[in-house]
């Protein structure tokens, strides 16, 4: 087994995908051209986006995400040299603030911020770092 992606599932896929180019420097693999499946380049796994109404289709039973709401029970973690940067970057595109950058005890550098949709997405630097 290995892990080939993540997918969120999102109001609108080609803005959650144009928003984690601008946020996070992202590139965008592909969006279906029915505007219902994205992809972003992220190396090994791909982030992907499902739109919500085409789950709800298939009868899976899911909460959706709002901004406005708690954060799920998960993340998306983004691994870079600068965490302070990418923070910076990543709420001048809109993401909402939720911790700043903290160095753990294990001396990694740790920051979130919740996406346009809501979700959490934890910026850090690689372990060892």
């Amino acid at each position: 087994m290995r892990l080939g992606y993540v997918i969120l599932y999102v109001r609108q896929v080609e803005a959650a995908v144009a928003f984690y180019e601008r946020a996070f420097g992202l590139e965008r693999r592909f969006v279906h051209e029915s505007g219902q499946y994205g992809e972003l380049e992220t190396g090994a796994t791909a982030l992907a986006f499902v739109d919500e109404s085409l789950v709800a289709q298939g009868g899976v039973a899911f909460r959706r995400t709002r901004p406005e709401g708690e954060a799920p029970g998960t993340e998306v973690g983004l691994v870079t040299d600068d965490v302070e940067a990418a923070f910076r970057r990543a709420v001048e595109a809109g993401a909402a603030p939720v911790s700043p950058p903290v160095r753990k005890p294990w001396g990694q550098v740790v920051a979130y911020v919740r996406d346009a949709d809501g979700f959490l997405v934890e910026l850090c630097t690689p372990m060892g770092s």
